[in-house]
């Protein structure tokens, strides 16, 4: 894999797994978010659902940097309900922080620093 970030289209996270098993150094700083959005139901599909639905996305920003070139990948970890219970949301975050070990692991294995961060 040769060439600069630009030239290769780097858009997801296995895409810098493999770039940096070249031998290439990267850095990476990560931003966790927690994102609320409004989820619109079909009206015909359940009667007991109202229209809207508040849910929230946990996600990881990774800010790739290689020489000059910087490069953002998000991925979601979570996709939840707004109304869920205390417990349900420790659940939910747990979920998400074992998805989010699995990719720090991954990156630990291929050499990439940073610092680790969980919901």
């Amino acid at each position: 894999m040769a060439g600069t970030i630009e030239e290769t289209g780097f858009g997801r996270l296995e895409d810098f797994i493999s770039f940096a098993k070249t031998g290439t150094k990267l850095g990476v700083h990560v931003d966790l978010t927690k994102q609320f959005v409004s989820q619109r139901v079909h009206p015909g599909n359940n009667e007991e659902m109202k229209g809207e639905m508040d849910m929230y996305f946990l996600s990881a920003v990774y800010n790739f940097k290689v020489g000059g070139d910087v490069r953002k990948v998000s991925k979601v970890y979570m996709l939840a309900s707004a109304g869920e219970s205390s417990d349900e949301a420790k659940i939910n975050a747990q979920i998400a922080n074992a998805r989010l070990r699995e990719d720090y692991k991954r990156l630990n294995d291929v050499g990439i620093a940073f610092d680790e961060k969980f919901f």
